[in-house]
């Protein structure tokens, strides 16, 4: 099953979503804010998507830069920036899309399409 974590105010989910819909996809939407991936299962949803952890965060997003983090963020290990990301699904770059094999993370229509078709 596949699963689409995401914002339904976020106008990035929603395009994803309406990708998905529109090739026959079935996924259950699991809200990112009220219920955040674990950091075990971030960490498997980052390796699926060969994307490093400092590039899973929501750069652009208020909680982002309210608790600074750009600035923090080489200090922190990995550890560290798993248990951020899991404490508050707003830090979590969106849509987060898997299957439990693989991952999209963002939304590059391109590679959505081709990932989720």
């Amino acid at each position: 099953m596949i699963k689409l974590y995401g914002y339904k105010k976020c106008g990035t989910c929603r395009k994803a979503e309406s990708v998905l819909a529109k090739a026959g996809v079935d996924y259950t939407f699991i809200d990112i804010t009220e219920n955040p991936p674990s950091s075990v299962a971030l960490k498997n949803m980052a390796q699926q998507a060969s994307r490093d952890l400092k590039k899973m965060f929501n750069t652009s997003g208020v909680m982002y830069r309210e608790k600074n983090i750009k600035a923090k963020l080489t200090e922190l290990s990995d550890a560290e920036i798993l248990k951020l990301l899991a404490s508050d699904g707003r830090l979590i770059k969106r849509p987060v899309v898997t299957d439990g094999t693989k991952t999209t993370v963002g939304f590059d229509e391109t590679e959505f399409k081709r990932a989720w078709r």
